[in-house]
């Protein structure tokens, strides 16, 4: 089996898509063209959604406890 002390915890995960999602948003409200803006709204939009699965996925693990 393999080990999973290397793996990062759920908790861990979702703070990066926070991170990665604050960052996106930044990045939209800097950005010159409006191409530019799109590309990192998109990004954002994906940051918050896998957020969101992520706190689901912490939610149902602390049910199963």
């Amino acid at each position: 089996m393999a080990d999973t002390d290397d793996e990062p915890t759920t908790g861990q995960l979702r703070a990066v898509q926070v991170s990665r999602e604050a960052k996106s948003r930044k990045a939209a409200d800097r950005a010159d063209s409006e191409e530019e803006t799109a590309q990192h709204d998109r990004r954002a939009e994906k940051s918050a959604y896998l957020r969101e699965k992520l706190e689901e996925r912490e939610e149902a693990e602390r049910r199963a406890k």
